[in-house]
């Protein structure tokens, strides 16, 4: 058990571990932060009450943001190898049955013509399928690979602080019903919605009234001959005609885990239904039958692997730490899963935060540099919550049109007819069908969500920015691309001279250093960089793109997009954010750089 380096002293005495670093939970946040640090050269200890990795699927969109944090530290390529290809993430559905009548679909995760430009010009990466149960492993195994030590079965129970370098957590040890201690000088709570470190230090929560209760039902079922003409991995069953349906089963939306043989049923209860009623429960085999209504082919077995119920919340800390520790993920957002924005703001919170705490371990920066988590990552949260929960009530016009809120099964039997009316009454509702159906979209075409991120903190320089571009109208579809301080790095192709694989702006940037990019003339710039690398101990690596350069902007797309003159330059921080930009060359370079780093970096 003992391990012994310059970052971490992990040894047991009678009754205490200790170490810098402990991080509460094993999931997208918790294992992605002990992954993130470990790319640092960090080690530290990963507690878990779970057995394991995730034994469900749950989160399972991981979209470009995320993936760059994952290409950040060599991870995408072992992500892809696993996830299902986006190709089938192509459509969403609404029909019948699986194998029956179809009444819409969607184009989804950008496979949408009109926005197909806009998701390949906005990353190196794509949008890809990867639950949970394949993501968790290859974080884990990472993190071990890299020094950490992970404890499944070890509950954490409290914390107590003696001084503000010092964290003692109780835990207990579930296998053996052992309690002991663990010291560190950060603690991160990772773990999950009803996380036990949140309650601890009594972070205010915004609450918004609950949306009520969904059910997970895991099945294998090989519905490969169904697929070839229904590609898509989200598909609403909408039977308005049934007689009688469940409480616990009024509507359902099947999602693809495995193509084509493994899926999640996720029954929504009906309008009105009594959420804690023993009637809200039911036998696997009333499950089975239930599904396989749905798949609409009684021939097609069905084996039953999980069934689990969750909460449908509207949920944000208004603040993500306190002290020493800092709260991530689920632990301080929690929402439904519409936009796919889950795991991916985890990862996030995590990418965010873990080259701020090497820094600070290093002496790279002033423990001040930490305050700027909240203030970047808690406005990030919020948006999500309200993005997400506004998706899942996009849904509810097209429901109440085709009559699937009404409770008399009659009535909605006559309201569902109306669709067949050949005349003006047919044609309205069929119209007005048809824009509930579009109202949607923005739940499958989110890149403004998930990409338009804006940091407001001292850990980014405004002092002689002046104001900021104008969000788009639509902030939710339409990706802003900016080198506004604060905002994400854009991604251009660059080649070299004699034309090689092109390779992105991102790849440049990140990698736990300050990036600095200029172009023809920016020599002094270059210079500026190393001077405070080597006077401030902060590594700034530095290249110049364009004619000539170090690296050649081919399809001129950084010549359209950086928003300076070739002599200017933009600095990037490790997180690939934008920590300050000069529209032009400067007198003394080099003292404006400092100046801005130290600003930055709180020195």
């Amino acid at each position: 058990m003992a391990q012994a380096d310059k970052t971490v002293t992990i040894m047991a005495d009678e009754e205490i571990i200790k170490t810098d670093l402990l991080i509460v939970g094993a999931g997208p946040a918790g294992a992605g932060l002990a992954c993130f640090l470990a790319a640092h050269g960090r080690k530290g200890i990963v507690i878990a009450a779970a057995p394991g990795t995730a034994d469900t699927p749950r989160a399972h969109i991981t979209n470009m943001a995320g993936l760059e944090c994952l290409r950040d530290i060599g991870l995408e390529q072992e992500a892809m190898a696993v996830a299902t290809p986006r190709n089938n993430m192509e459509h969403t559905r609404w029909c019948h049955s699986m194998a029956g009548e179809e009444y819409a679909r969607m184009y989804s995760w950008g496979h949408d013509p009109k926005f197909k430009g806009a998701y390949e010009t906005a990353s190196p990466c794509h949008h890809v399928d990867l639950p949970q149960t394949l993501l968790e492993p290859i974080l884990t195994r990472r993190a071990i690979n890299r020094g950490w030590t992970v404890r499944f079965n070890t509950k954490f129970l409290s914390l107590e602080r003696p001084s503000p370098d010092v964290i003692i957590s109780t835990v207990q040890d579930t296998l053996l019903n052992k309690t002991y201690r663990i010291q560190s000088r950060f603690l991160f709570g990772c773990d999950g919605a009803r996380s036990q470190v949140v309650r601890e230090l009594g972070l205010p929560l915004d609450k918004k009234p609950g949306q009520g209760l969904a059910l997970n039902v895991l099945v294998r079922a090989d519905l490969t001959h169904l697929m070839a003409n229904r590609t898509g991995n989200l598909h609403w069953v909408i039977r308005p005609d049934d007689e009688t349906y469940p409480p616990w089963g009024w509507g359902v939306v099947v999602r693809m885990v495995r193509p084509w043989t493994e899926w999640m049923f996720i029954f929504l209860p009906a309008p009105g239904a009594d959420l804690r009623a023993d009637d809200m429960d039911a036998t696997d085999e009333e499950y089975i039958t239930r599904v396989k209504q749905m798949i609409g082919d009684d021939k097609i077995k069905v084996d039953l692997l999980h069934v689990g119920k969750w909460w449908i919340n509207e949920i944000v800390a208004e603040k993500y730490s306190d002290g020493n520790v800092f709260c991530l993920g689920d632990a301080v957002h929690r929402h439904p899963p519409f936009n796919g924005l889950g795991s991916n703001t985890c990862i996030q919170d995590a990418f965010n935060l873990a080259w701020k705490i090497d820094y600070v371990l290093a002496g790279k920066a002033s423990p001040s540099l930490l305050d700027s988590y909240t203030l970047e990552r808690q406005p990030v949260g919020r948006d999500v919550i309200t993005r997400a929960n506004q998706g899942m009530r996009d849904h509810f016009p097209w429901q109440a049109l085709i009559g699937m809120l009404e409770t008399d099964p009659a009535k909605r039997r006559a309201i569902f007819a109306e669709f067949n009316d050949p005349g003006p009454a047919g044609r309205a509702k069929r119209q007005e069908f048809q824009k509930a159906i579009e109202n949607t979209e923005t739940e499958f075409h989110g890149l403004g969500v998930e990409m338009n991120q804006i940091y407001v903190s001292d850990a980014v320089y405004l002092e002689d920015q002046g104001p900021g571009p104008e969000r788009p109208e639509d902030k939710i579809r339409t990706h802003q691309v900016t080198t506004y301080p604060g905002r994400r790095l854009p991604h251009v192709w660059l080649n070299t001279r004699t034309p090689g694989k092109k390779f992105s702006t991102i790849d440049l940037a990140g990698h736990g250093r300050f990036c600095l990019l200029t172009g023809p003339g920016g020599e002094q710039w270059k210079e500026a960089a190393r001077v405070a690398t080597e006077k401030l101990g902060v590594e700034v690596v530095a290249y110049s793109i364009g004619w000539r350069q170090d690296y050649e902007d081919v399809y001129f797309d950084w010549a359209r997009k950086r928003e300076v003159e070739e002599d200017g330059c933009v600095l990037v921080r490790p997180d690939r954010f934008i920590a300050w930009r000069s529209k032009g060359l400067v007198d003394d370079a080099a003292g404006r750089l400092e100046a801005v780093l130290r600003k930055v970096l709180g020195l």
